[in-house]
């Protein structure tokens, strides 16, 4: 009966946890941990025209990219678009540091 009250905590916390939003901040900014990830992903991909030459990031936009997700669009806007994007990107450099909200960029955390 303890293991099964033990398990059944640890099911619970493990719930609770994954139903708290990690959110990573720019200012007064807010973007979901998923959506940063996925920006990421976009800028690490598109950084490289050919195996010769890598674009500087001061000089690639996500905007243009059809799978930006949609909270981004509003800074799309922004003259300081490309900071803000590269701010990000540095943020979840490494996206575990994120989720346990060792990187003061991200809170929500459980």
């Amino acid at each position: 009966m303890k293991g099964f009250l033990s398990f059944t905590v640890l099911a619970v916390l493990t719930l609770v946890h994954s139903c708290q939003a990690v959110y990573v901040q720019d200012g007064d900014l807010k973007f979901s941990l998923e959506s940063v990830k996925k920006l990421k992903e976009l800028m690490d991909e598109n950084r490289y025209i050919n195996r010769r030459m890598v674009v500087p990031m001061s000089s690639y936009s996500p905007c243009n990219e059809k799978d930006l997700p949609e909270e981004f669009q509003s800074v799309c806007k922004r003259e300081d678009a490309s900071m803000i994007f590269e701010r990000l990107n540095l943020a979840v450099q490494d996206p575990d540091l994120c989720e346990i909200c060792a990187n003061a960029a991200c809170a929500g955390c459980f």
